[in-house]
């Protein structure tokens, strides 16, 4: 009942909450529930040991293929995004046969290699992806009514309400998934290989599963940034913003499930108000990369790691109350 509560009052917060900002605000977090849905299909990757650099670009394949279906085959924008998804996982599937023959440093350098020449296939080829300069005039989500409110899809408020929907029915799939047998064997696969494997289970098998669904989700997240922005180009999928993915992933930890989404948070809270208003934007590559160094020494498991402390210690707190109590 009181887990009931939280939730409820959580989704009211939600729903409140981009009403007291302002336009540009409402637009920043429109792009911050997306970046969730990125840095926490990431975070199901890395449960199998895994970290790849080509995440960022795995979400531009959903963004390109879905601006493609609804443009060039007037496919109806919320199936687009669906299918943009669906074909990011199958090109993970393929990337998968030469990458998983590598693992650590060299996956990590592999992935990097495949997203640029993935990005450099998109400057190549004006048809069907634009060239340098992309797609523009991607079709919008469709307007529509639910009788209390008008979906407006123009107006950041109607697709911030619009992507926390998608993006919060991802996160619970994520969720289940990761607790799922599946999910379980994902972590054994990381922390037990040998053992995994000699029990009968395909180590690369499950690996390329984990590929597969994540990139399905960062897909669909680029599908929902493409219909909101109207236009993209390689540029907006370049290794910059995966540096941020890092980034976020290891300041939030990878230890839990809210991790990730802690990081993304508070670091973009910090610089797109703390930093923008005190006139840091442009360091934000020195002050991200400080961060990144002083959470590796101070704070090897994250942010996580702070709020498991607080949690532990309040429960303490609580068994020491209900003792002196009795």
């Amino acid at each position: 009942m009181r887990r009931l509560v939280v939730i409820l009052l959580a989704a009211c917060a939600l729903l409140a909450l981009p009403h007291g900002l302002s336009f540009s605000q409402q637009e920043i977090l429109v792009f911050l529930t997306i970046n969730i849905l990125l840095v926490s299909s990431y975070r199901l990757l890395t449960l199998t040991g895994e970290w790849s650099l080509a995440h960022v670009v795995i979400m531009g394949v959903g963004a390109y293929a879905s601006a493609l279906y609804s443009k060039e085959l007037g496919v109806w924008v919320p199936v687009s995004i669906l299918l943009g998804g669906a074909t990011a996982a199958l090109l993970a599937v393929l990337l998968s046969f030469p990458l998983f023959r590598m693992k650590g440093f060299y996956f990590l350098i592999g992935s990097f290699a495949a997203g640029e020449i993935i990005r450099l296939l998109w400057k190549r080829f004006r048809d069907p992806f634009g060239g340098p300069k992309g797609i523009k005039g991607i079709e919008p989500m469709p307007d529509f009514s639910i009788g209390i409110y008008d979906f407006d899809f123009f107006e950041p408020v109607s697709y911030y309400y619009l992507s926390a929907f998608v993006v919060a029915v991802c996160l619970w799939l994520l969720w289940r998934i990761e607790r799922s047998p599946v999910g379980l064997t994902f972590h054994a696969v990381h922390w037990q290989d040998k053992l995994a494997e000699a029990s009968g289970v395909n180590l690369r098998a499950y690996r390329t599963l984990a590929f597969a669904i994540a990139s399905g989700f960062a897909g669909i997240g680029g599908g929902l940034m493409a219909h909101y922005v109207g236009t993209i180009n390689p540029n907006s999928f370049d290794v910059d913003l995966m540096v941020y993915v890092l980034t976020w992933a290891i300041v939030g930890g990878t230890g839990t499930f809210y991790g990730p989404i802690l990081g993304c948070v508070v670091l973009t809270v910090l610089n797109e108000i703390v930093l923008r208003e005190l006139g840091f934007e442009q360091m934000r590559p020195l002050i991200y990369g400080l961060i990144m160094i002083l959470s590796i020494l101070f704070l090897p498991k994250g942010l996580e790691s702070i709020v498991q402390h607080l949690t532990t210690r309040g429960r303490g707190k609580a068994v020491e109350k209900q003792r002196a109590a009795e």
